[in-house]
């Protein structure tokens, strides 16, 4: 079988579990460090002429990080598609599961059974931290209902606070978000990358954690010490003046 991953979470799935089908990613597959397949350009925008001509039997995609355009137009030339729609943990792990076995994978790999047990805890029956999530600035956009990365902070002891809005990820204006006198910002650094010089201001008097946006997002083999990883970060918010 020869699979392009069009979704770097299941790239690294892939290239760390079965690397011999893995035969095309995006530009920003970077994991492994050492990946070494040839790239069909972004996940928003691949070039999909590049994508046929690795003869794929089989292209990874996301329901949040492809266009559906693009797997419309896969589909169109008959070209076999797979897309992943984790929206928390548990989910993740199942459809990480299901694609590694259909893959062909003789037993489960010791990371995703690492990631199994890291998860099986369940959440803090009481979320003490309301937190308010933005993945984008200019304009802010924020975490919102029904997502992965809301799933993995809940599990946490973080409460996102836009959690009951009807958008998975709602645009709300700065000052909004003030009003709301959230307890803490969660700033991962990607899809935007927020740094301690680029985010933090904007939240003048709140705790701002930074965190790992590979760990907060990514439903592969980082899976396996998301928890740990994400969890001494959160105890070390920083407060701008």
């Amino acid at each position: 079988m020869r699979v392009v991953s069009l979704v770097p979470s299941l790239t690294e799935a892939v290239a760390v579990t079965r690397p011999g089908l893995l035969v095309g990613a995006t530009d920003w597959c970077v994991h492994p460090a050492d990946l070494d397949v040839p790239r069909v350009g972004g996940s928003k925008y691949p070039d999909l002429d590049r994508v046929r001509a690795l003869r794929p039997d089989l292209v990874l995609l996301n329901n949040e990080e492809n266009r559906r355009e693009d797997a419309a137009a896969l589909a169109a030339a008959g070209v076999p598609t797979r897309v992943n729609s984790p929206r928390s943990v548990d989910g993740a792990l199942a459809e990480v599961t299901d694609l590694l076995r259909d893959l062909g994978t003789p037993a489960e790999p010791g990371w995703l059974a690492t990631a199994r047990r890291a998860w099986a805890a369940p959440a803090p029956t009481a979320l003490a931290r309301r937190a308010v999530v933005p993945v984008w600035r200019r304009p802010w956009v924020v975490l919102g209902a029904d997502t992965f990365a809301g799933d993995v902070l809940r599990r946490l002891g973080v409460c996102n606070l836009y959690a009951e809005q009807p958008e998975r990820y709602p645009r709300p204006a700065l000052e909004q978000m003030l009003v709301a006198r959230p307890d803490l910002a969660v700033l991962p650094d990607e899809p935007y990358r927020f740094t301690v010089d680029d985010g933090p201001e904007a939240f003048a008097g709140i705790p701002c954690v930074l965190v790992s946006g590979r760990h907060l997002t990514w439903y592969g083999p980082s899976l396996a010490e998301a928890r740990g990883v994400l969890a001494a970060q959160l105890a070390h918010p920083v407060v701008a003046g």
